[in-house]
């Protein structure tokens, strides 16, 4: 799989017998990952017509003036998930005022508000600095979530899909994130115990059980309103949550609420893999999750991909921990490690592609199929090592300018310093 650069170099044979933005396009002699059920296909074509993909296999003809690339044996694949991050609503992680992630209303913390119409889709930017960075590695949308601010609940708020070919609105409907675990004990009176006893009180005001006028009341009508929307199951609620003790909480309480869930973090699952198997819930684990940064996570380990899919659970990969956003593009090493550690490649592709767009109500990308979104990447080699990188990727067919903030100041420092400092490069105004 893996091949060397020096012979994609020329590899990238682009026949533009038409124009470079049209939606018309046939990627000839391909290694294909097309994240189905036909799996990898050699020497293969793939013909775009009107954004779409409308063929793939081998031999395709196009009509004359179609732009034509020839891969040359290189990997082609869907544009990939970026995973579960603060991209388009986050320029700088320590300048609060470039971060919108978070809704903090209380004083100090110490006021909590449950606010779950947060929706913090309304602050992206689909001109944020750190999109391009990851769409030139291949990255095609991300799920935008909230998290947790001074004076915010266990329930963060809403998030959403974004594609990050400069769509200004989010696509699909809108996710429910909820934190469980340690990492909220502020907002739940210091107890376990009473994370549930407030999810319970919560979802009971929302169905009309508690009446907004009495004391017990803590939402506003409009978050009365999502909450009931995500209750009756006209929606997915993503937990936050590692421990397995709580996860099989979790289990219990969706069943009991009739909840649509899935589970994000999840170290601890690989402990209740059948359970969450037989429960049909999807794990976004991180693979590199395999030291215990905290009490929930003793039971850590680097092959809870492979033991979770072995089981049978559908698997996705995110980055955890520190910075996902500014990371993003590293997802793909991320599930290379879940393969080096038992997870089968093509799994782990799916987990980058097919996987996270059926979870999240994205049916036509995440694999190349007929009809799909023509969203695809052309690499070096390999996608899920991390020594190769995205020759071109497409959105809808069409190609993308593939620089960055980050490449344009590299290509600023290796050029000939000029009559004035290179601070003083003329700005691109085609950009």
């Amino acid at each position: 799989m893996n091949r060397c650069v020096s012979v994609l170099a020329g590899a990238l044979l682009v026949a533009l017998t038409g124009s470079a933005s049209a939606q018309e396009l046939l990627i000839r002699n391909a290694t294909v990952h097309t994240a189905t059920s036909r799996g990898t296909l050699q020497n293969a074509d793939v013909l775009v017509h009107g954004g779409r993909i409308a063929a793939v296999g081998p031999h395709l003809s196009a009509p004359a003036g179609v732009t034509t690339v020839d891969a040359n044996g290189a990997p082609v694949t869907p544009a990939l998930f970026g995973g579960l991050t603060h991209l388009g609503v986050e320029e700088v992680s320590g300048e609060d005022s470039t971060v919108d992630a978070s809704l903090g209303m209380g004083e100090n913390g110490r006021a909590i508000n449950v606010r779950p119409e947060f929706d913090v889709t309304l602050a992206f930017n689909p001109d944020a600095t750190a999109i391009p960075v990851s769409r030139i590695e291949g990255i095609g949308d991300t799920m935008l979530m909230p998290s947790l601010g001074e004076g915010g609940s266990i329930i963060l708020g809403q998030g959403g899909m974004v594609r990050m070919d400069g769509t200004p609105d989010p696509v699909g409907a809108r996710v429910l994130f909820i934190a469980l675990g340690d990492q909220v004990e502020e907002e739940s009176g210091h107890s376990r115990a009473g994370q549930w006893m407030l999810l319970e009180q919560w979802l009971d005001e929302a169905r009309g059980r508690i009446a907004p006028t009495t004391n017990a009341a803590s939402l506003t009508p409009a978050g009365r309103a999502v909450l009931a929307k995500f209750a009756r199951g006209e929606g997915l609620v993503m937990f936050q949550v590692d421990r397995a003790a709580d996860i099989r909480q979790l289990l219990k309480f969706a069943q009991r609420q009739h909840l649509r869930i899935g589970i994000v973090g999840g170290s601890e699952a690989w402990r209740v893999a059948r359970e969450i198997a037989a429960a049909k819930v999807p794990v976004f684990v991180d693979p590199l999750a395999d030291l215990p940064a905290n009490f929930d996570e003793i039971g850590a380990r680097m092959d809870n991909a492979a033991i979770l899919r072995a089981a049978g659970v559908t698997v996705g990969i995110v980055q955890g921990g520190e910075n996902p956003t500014h990371n993003a593009r590293n997802t793909r090493q991320l599930a290379g490690n879940a393969v080096a550690n038992g997870l089968s490649w093509e799994d782990g592709l799916a987990a980058l592609t097919r996987v996270p767009a059926e979870v999240f109500g994205q049916r036509d990308t995440g694999t190349i199929a007929v009809g799909q979104r023509a969203d695809l990447v052309l690499w070096t080699g390999d996608p899920l090592d991390v020594a190769n990188v995205a020759k071109q990727v497409w959105f809808d067919g069409r190609p993308i300018v593939m620089r960055s903030r980050q490449t344009d100041l590299r290509d600023r420092y290796l050029a000939p310093q000029g009559p004035l400092p290179r601070a003083y490069a003329v700005p691109d105004r085609a950009r």
